[in-house]
């Protein structure tokens, strides 16, 4: 029960310290962009009045009104500035946190690459290709013994063995059937024992 109510742990936030920086910074860009906009706008309107004033013959005030115009312009020069060195940092701080990166991913890299060092050593490696090498060299020693090994005799051999296996692998069921021999005379001539036949039947019908 009292696993319950235990606090649990918290969660490490992922948020850095540089996060937080750029984010005020973009607020602080935001916020001077909105004056920026506000003090355009003013001095337009003053500008507007200063003609009214000028209209009316009230040129004291228009010179008033224009002195007042002139300090908010030299303050949207400044905020000009500002905004220039916040974009500034905000874009080296955001390069920072890239380098950083690259950085870790680096060192996760050589970290991975020594481990495998460590776990295949260049004699590891030699032994392997070595072992590869007889491999291939046996392999073709058994290649030309089978290839080149036979006699004539033994090729004559593996054939007849090869039509037998043949002959006793197709189907059996079909039976030799005898076909009657093809006629040697031509047609329209009378065969030879015709012949004699019809030459024994004339004395008959002679007599």
């Amino acid at each position: 029960m009292g696993n319950i109510f235990q606090k649990k742990p918290k969660r490490q936030s992922r948020v850095t310290e540089q996060d937080k920086a750029i984010l005020q910074l973009k607020q602080q860009r935001d916020k001077l962009k909105q004056y920026q906009k506000k003090i355009n706008t003013q001095l337009e309107k003053d500008r507007e009045v200063a003609r009214a004033l000028l209209k009316d013959g009230k040129k004291d005030k228009a010179k008033l009104i224009l002195r007042k115009k002139k300090f908010q312009e030299s303050l949207l020069t400044k905020t000009d500035g500002q905004l220039e060195n916040i974009e500034r940092l905000v874009h080296d701080l955001e390069f920072t946190q890239v380098e950083q990166e690259v950085v870790r991913g680096l060192q996760v890299g050589n970290a991975s690459l020594k481990k495998m060092h460590e776990l295949l050593s260049l004699e590891d490696v030699e032994r392997i290709m070595e072992e590869t090498q007889e491999g291939i060299e046996k392999q073709q020693e058994i290649d030309d013994l089978l290839s080149g090994g036979l006699t004539d005799e033994d090729e004559s051999d593996v054939l007849a063995e090869l039509d037998q296996i043949i002959q006793q692998t197709e189907p059996t069921g079909k039976e030799d059937v005898s076909l009657p021999d093809v006629p040697e005379d031509k047609i329209g001539e009378p065969s030879p024992q015709k012949q004699q036949r019809k030459e024994k039947a004339q004395p008959v019908l002679a007599s």
